[in-house]
């Protein structure tokens, strides 16, 4: 297998892990997967939830664990790619993105919303910067957009399908089984106009693929259809370098596919997430809030089922019947939990095999 090449940014195998948040992708899963040739992404939704000051100043406390995880990230991984997820949703987006940048970020990932201006942030640096999409149209779109107003060609393209866990970019009715895009057509279609894109701007645009990536044969599918790589998230939940509590990880460990369920987001979109005893309390009906961390610029305290925030940091920190815990589809195969390089060796490995049979 070829390494991922972006720009002039090359890793040692075609595999980037998904950005999770609150907490579970933080400086030790990236730098471990960094580490061992992946490509190891950061998530900025709340980072700084550990943060003495964050409950009175959440914003001030962000951006200084940015920095820290950043920081921290690199002492793992010194050669490795580390990236940062940012979320178009979050209310402070810009500032966000600022400060990674400003901390010499290698990439930033962008998705949950269109992230119309993200060339500005980082026109005389070294960071590159990818938008997660869910079709071709939006590759058109948002291309369009950064090479008219910017002059910037996306560096990278992050395909997401309907499989994936967290915040989908799918309307409710295209997640139900007999309505749901398949992967392999959407990645087809982003192929196609990233292939046109290349062409205007004489820019070589890898093409990331995720959602419901699992195995070295997924890996494989995806190299053979023409991606240059794809992106994994709930496979490295279950390792013991994942930042998320023991608690949220044997979660994962147990949950059966039952278990899994679309649910509404106060970030205004879909989710994945395992079904659990907070789930079930906001089926019943709206939690109170007594506190809003204004983390989504979407979100109305008055009339949001949940918060978010609170929910997402109860689960990370292992209070797991309080939280809500984001999956993909494919959670319920995983059975174990692995260091991430025991992971990343079954994944090239497999995926090499497969390879082996063209």
């Amino acid at each position: 297998m070829k390494g991922l090449k972006i720009g002039d940014l090359v890793s040692k195998y075609p595999i980037m892990q998904g950005g999770m948040g609150v907490g579970v992708s933080m400086h030790k899963l990236a730098g471990n997967v960094a580490k061992e040739g992946g490509i190891g992404i950061i998530s900025t939704a709340d980072i700084g939830y550990q943060e003495p000051e964050f409950s009175k100043s959440p914003m001030e406390a962000n951006l200084k664990a940015i920095k820290t995880e950043i920081e921290e990230a690199r002492k793992i991984a010194p050669k490795g790619i580390i990236g940062v997820n940012v979320m178009v949703a979050l209310t402070n987006y810009a500032e966000i993105v600022k400060e990674c940048v400003k901390n010499k970020i290698d990439l930033i990932v962008s998705g949950a919303g269109l992230p119309k201006d993200l060339p500005s942030f980082i026109k005389g640096t070294k960071t590159k910067i990818a938008p997660i999409v869910s079709s071709g149209r939006a590759v058109k779109l948002i291309s369009k957009m950064w090479i008219s107003k910017y002059d910037y060609a996306p560096d990278m393209i992050v395909v997401e399908g309907p499989e994936a866990g967290g915040h989908l970019g799918f309307k409710p009715e295209e997640l139900v089984e007999e309505n749901k895009p398949k992967l392999e057509d959407i990645t087809k279609d982003v192929l196609q106009e990233v292939e046109q894109i290349e062409k205007e701007s004489g820019k070589d645009i890898p093409v990331v693929v995720a959602g419901g990536i699992f195995d070295g044969k997924d890996i494989a599918k995806y190299l053979k259809l023409g991606a240059s790589g794809v992106q994994i998230a709930s496979r490295f939940v279950a390792t013991e370098e994942c930042d998320a509590s023991q608690e949220f990880k044997e979660a994962y460990v147990k949950a059966k596919k039952e278990d899994i369920k679309i649910i509404k987001s106060p970030v205004g979109m879909p989710g994945r997430a395992i079904r659990n005893e907070f789930i079930k309390k906001v089926e019943q009906g709206k939690e109170k809030i007594t506190k809003c961390y204004n983390c989504i610029k979407t979100c109305n305290p008055a009339e949001t089922p949940y918060c978010i925030t609170k929910a997402l940091v109860n689960a990370v920190k292992g209070n797991v019947d309080e939280g809500l815990i984001f999956c993909g589809s494919n959670v319920d195969k995983i059975n174990k939990i692995v260091k991430v390089k025991e992971l990343m060796q079954e994944l090239v490995q497999g995926a090499e095999a497969e390879l082996c049979k063209q």
